[in-house]
């Protein structure tokens, strides 16, 4: 069993957690000030560990081993939500620094990718180092809240003209391990401390429009208006009220954003738009949720009085991870926790099912107090953080060693 060391392992994650800390968390966006200190700190963190450590032109944060032999790529992202939780990501990256620095005869590359939270892009430091990344997508990209472009944000990181570390031969890895909290309640509820994650969840999103006629709130009569708004609840209580119908056990669906149009207290909304977003981890069931999102949408447009459409937004494919990796996870948490530990599927996106599409992936979870996470109150004990990192060490070394 791998010796790791709990105070050293603590004490990185909470200097981390000085860099942008907000109440008990973190607000630490994309290519911030707070960010990109964070990864100049972490950049001297794998030095001193006696890894080869480099920031790439995209921002993503790399430790290379010196040791001969095929590599085991360990790590998750380091930037957060907007006042947001102090784990999420960067209890991932510390482990992987942690165990680089407990199995130091091992071939264990150390890897926080940029912006896996989406303020510029899509997971754009993992789909980066596959090669899912053009240049002109990143000429595009621009900060979602703070409207910063990101080469802008890239050159004031002092990144201008930095090569991307784009993965060219696959066969160098054995795979990759990525930590992470597991941002829900399960493992709390059931009393486990460990969660061996089978697969994680594609996301679908849809937006749905709905075209009335806008008029004046106080004159229009209530049986000739076409309100856009009373159409979109309608159909978002049919949504709510039906969609478990056609789920399976942990399908999800939510309804994250409304907008009416002119948004305004006496006029009666004339355009109203609402984003709807199913998960699940079997395409199968993914299909048969869209099948019935549109089903309700053709059945409002037909009922009127208002026009209603729906537009495919961005659709994500679950990834199954590698069974060799569960495996190894699975028997260090069984030979540290015995009993205290389960396999469950990912309801959140995460690095891993981006690598996963060019070499083996497996991930590992720990609880999250409360099931809480995107929040400053997100929090995990640390006998949990410790015993997390002692099995994913284990997992990695029988994997390079078995």
């Amino acid at each position: 069993m791998a010796t790791i060391d709990a105070a050293r392992l603590l004490g990185d994650l909470h200097t981390l957690r000085g860099f942008g800390r907000f109440g008990t968390g973190v607000h630490r966006p994309t290519l911030s000030r707070q960010d990109v200190e964070s990864r100049r700190w972490l950049e001297s963190r794998l030095s001193d560990a006696r890894l080869d450590a480099h920031i790439d032109g995209i921002a993503s944060v790399y430790g290379y081993t010196r040791n001969a032999g095929k590599r085991l790529l360990i790590g998750s992202h380091l930037e957060s939500q907007n006042e947001a939780g102090w784990l999420d990501g960067a209890l991932g990256v510390i482990y992987a620094l942690e165990i680089a620095r407990a199995l130091p005869e091992l071939p264990i590359d150390v890897v926080a990718f940029v912006d896996e939270e989406g303020h510029f892009g899509n997971f754009l430091g993992s789909r980066s180092f596959i090669g899912d990344v053009t240049d002109a997508e990143i000429d595009a990209a621009r900060c979602r809240t703070r409207g910063i472009a990101m080469r802008d944000a890239l050159a004031e990181a002092g990144l201008a003209g930095v090569p991307r570390v784009v993965l060219d031969d696959p066969s160098r890895y054995a795979g990759f391990l990525e930590a992470h909290i597991e941002q829900g309640d399960e493992l709390e509820a059931k009393g486990l401390s460990v969660g061996v994650v089978t697969s994680i969840v594609a996301i679908w999103n849809f937006r749905i429009h709905f075209e009335g006629a806008q008029n004046h709130a106080g004159t229009t009569r209530m049986a000739i208006r076409k309100d856009a708004g009373v159409a979109m609840v309608r159909l978002a209580n049919r949504i709510h009220d039906t969609m478990p119908q056609v789920i399976a056990e942990r399908s999800v669906w939510t309804i994250g954003r409304m907008a009416l149009d002119p948004n305004a207290p006496s006029i009666i909304p004339g355009i109203a738009e609402m984003n709807v977003q199913v998960r699940d981890a079997d395409p199968a069931v993914l299909d048969r949720m869209e099948a019935h999102l549109r089903a309700l949408v053709a059945e409002a447009d037909a009922a009127g009085p208002c026009r209603v459409t729906i537009e495919d937004g961005s659709k994500g494919i679950p990834k199954v991870m590698d069974p060799r990796f569960q495996d190894a996870l699975a028997a260090a948490a069984e030979a540290r926790a015995p009993g205290a530990w389960q396999r469950m599927p990912s309801g959140a996106g995460h690095d891993a099912q981006v690598v996963a599409l060019r070499m083996a992936a497996g991930m590992l979870f720990v609880p999250s107090i409360g099931g809480i996470s995107h929040h400053w109150t997100e929090d995990t004990k640390e006998e949990d953080i410790a015993l997390g990192c002692a099995v994913l060490a284990d997992a990695a070394e029988a994997l390079l060693t078995g």
